[in-house]
């Protein structure tokens, strides 16, 4: 029976990724801490610390399937330890005595970081493929609707035209610096540490510095310069950089909600065969998909909280805090995926966009959405500041009157004589003042991929031809 959402047979589905799941499981946990021992046995052996003969049998008996994990939890509650248990029963499963060699020279800890970082460093691999995943797919829809007109909105309000293919295009520049992030950190967090009791390798004798480079090095990993049992710091970038990528893919997600919304409808998540959106309405269309990611977003970032007291270390080790470690930092990997994973399957199977509504949207406001073009177009002739306040006045009376703002700049009684209706037309034309929003796709499009060679990266369609965006037309003035 399973209590944790994340192992529920009802709900685990969606709150974990098997792949993420699988790596932070027990059996996968202990065989890493095993593969520590085992590179650790093997180069003691090769500098002759050990007998060739124990390293062998070690690397023989480094194997989960021999072990039963829930007698070594158990043990771990009646000693207190949580690695005694697995040393004993390593030592006991060698033959010819050759298991009074296990875990020679090093600490716990030393096992349980170099593992966590084991299993961070397999982590990282899918992390990385699935957001490059996810760019590829905005990447197509950011080309595809390129030139697609839509309303900008701040403050929750509608403020000028710009283009859908430009708001994804924000995204995958966000999603780019975060690529960016993990190919800079990926030196500094994949490091491991075998420094033994208090760090100083002092049970290793002038060999210390060159034993753990060669085992570190056997696994894969980089030799740190002093111990880092205290500090977490590297723990820290790992989950701070997950917590950035659920942060923006919470953001997305949310995005495409407000979008969803019936009175917007501009952007609708894809419905599978079969999904149901309410069981009492059967005309409701819910976003499940994005409400389940922006839920995970927030509980990566109370993992984040967690983890930020566990890295409040005391002297050379402290398990007060190090064990808020071993509960958060998992749960922060696997919300993590779940998360990435779903927003990977949430844009492969595609989402709705609705141009039309898209269009319709820019005329909400009956043409005040163009305030900004039209005291722009005055502010040569009249100033910016007067013309600011003249247009702000017509706008004021077009919300007042309900009436189009059009008919309100023509009868305002200081504009009269500025515009031919036909010039007014063209500078209220939602459609030809998004700015330089299509050629920012291009960029976005054509800046190389992130930890890859320059050569690699999405092959840009070619750019349609945008309208004039910033030739004012004003005949008449």
């Amino acid at each position: 029976m399973s209590s944790h959402i994340t192992e529920s047979r009802i709900h685990g589905g969606a709150y974990s990724s098997p792949e993420f799941a699988t790596i932070f499981s027990d059996t996968h946990q202990v065989q890493q801490w095993l593969e520590v021992e085992r590179a650790l046995a093997a180069t003691q052996a090769e500098m002759g610390i050990i007998p060739h003969e124990a390293a062998r049998e070690i690397a023989r008996v480094a194997n989960v399937e021999l072990y039963d994990l829930e007698a070594l939890g158990r043990q771990s509650l009646a000693t207190g330890h949580i690695l005694v248990p697995l040393i004993r029963a390593m030592e006991q499963s060698c033959t010819g005595g050759w298991g009074e060699y296990v875990h020679y020279g090093v600490t716990t800890q030393d096992i349980l970081d170099t593992g966590l970082v084991l299993q961070i460093q397999e982590a990282w691999g899918l992390v990385l493929g699935r957001l490059r995943s996810i760019r590829h797919h905005l990447l197509v829809l950011a080309l595809r609707y390129q030139h697609t007109p839509m309303v900008a909105r701040t403050h929750g309000q509608q403020a000028l035209p710009t283009t859908f293919g430009y708001k994804v295009a924000v995204w995958i520049d966000e999603i780019d610096r975060h690529l960016q992030r993990f190919d800079e950190a990926q030196g500094r967090v994949m490091v491991g540490n075998l420094t033994g009791a208090v760090g100083t390798l002092a049970s290793f004798g002038a060999q210390g510095f060159e034993l753990q480079r060669r085992t570190l090095a056997r696994l894969g990993l980089g030799a740190p310069l002093t111990s880092w049992h205290s500090a977490r710091d590297r723990v820290l970038e790992a989950a701070g950089l997950l917590l950035q990528v659920s942060v923006t893919l919470g953001r997305v997600a949310n995005e495409i909600y407000h979008l969803q919304r019936s009175e917007i409808d501009e952007v609708r998540e894809g419905s599978r065969p079969g999904q149901v959106g309410s069981s009492t309405m059967p005309h409701k269309q819910n976003p499940s998909t994005v409400d389940l990611i922006s839920a995970l977003s927030r509980l990566v970032r109370a993992q984040m909280v967690a983890l930020t007291d566990a890295a409040f270390q005391l002297h050379e080790r402290d398990g007060t805090t190090w064990r808020i470690e071993w509960a958060a930092l998992p749960e922060l990997f696997i919300y993590s995926g779940a998360l990435l994973t779903r927003m990977q399957g949430l844009l492969a199977a595609g989402l709705e966009v609705r141009e039309a509504r898209m269009r319709s949207n820019l005329d909400l406001l009956g043409g005040l959405i163009l305030s900004e073009r039209v005291m722009l177009a005055l502010a040569d002739r009249l100033g910016k500041q007067t013309a600011h306040e003249l247009v702000h006045e017509a706008a004021l009376a077009a919300r007042r009157d309900d009436i189009p703002f059009r008919d309100a700049l023509l009868g305002h009684e200081r504009l009269r004589g500025c515009f031919t209706p036909q010039a007014l037309e063209a500078l209220l034309d939602p459609t030809t003042y998004t700015g330089l929003a299509a050629d920012m796709v291009d960029l976005v499009a054509r800046s190389p991929l992130p930890g890859s060679s320059s050569d690699e990266r999405e092959r840009p369609i070619s750019n349609q031809g945008s309208p004039n965006q910033s030739q004012c037309v004003m005949e008449g003035m």
